[in-house]
């Protein structure tokens, strides 16, 4: 049960979550955003926006791309030169008709 669970133990648990997410997203290169936005509302700009908005939220001042190069683990612009593929008609259809679904940092919606 998670009410047994002191505060400090479970933020533990919840940023080790976290690290295993990101963890597995910088292995998944092959995973494009424009599908993890179209299936789940969400991506790894999301990740680094709530990254950044949690940092200034604690007095860390911290710029969109040191947050993005905390998520996928090397400058997004490499990131983006390595791994990004064109989205497809398809896949950019898709995209406008999940944004009310999207997640409201994501500044897509």
């Amino acid at each position: 049960m998670t009410d047994s669970i002191d505060d400090q133990t479970r933020t533990e648990m919840e940023a080790a979550a976290f690290r295993g997410l990101v963890r597995h997203l910088q292995e998944r290169t092959d995973v494009q955003n424009i599908d993890l936005m179209n299936l789940a509302g969400f991506c790894r700009n999301c990740l680094a926006k709530w990254y950044q908005a949690e940092a200034e939220a604690r007095g860390v001042e911290m710029d969109y791309e040191t947050a993005r190069e905390a998520i996928y683990g090397m400058p997004y612009s490499e990131w983006k030169e390595k791994y990004q593929a064109e989205a497809s008609p398809e896949q950019q259809e898709r995209f406008e008709e999940t944004k009310p679904w999207h997640a409201k940092i994501s500044g897509h919606n």
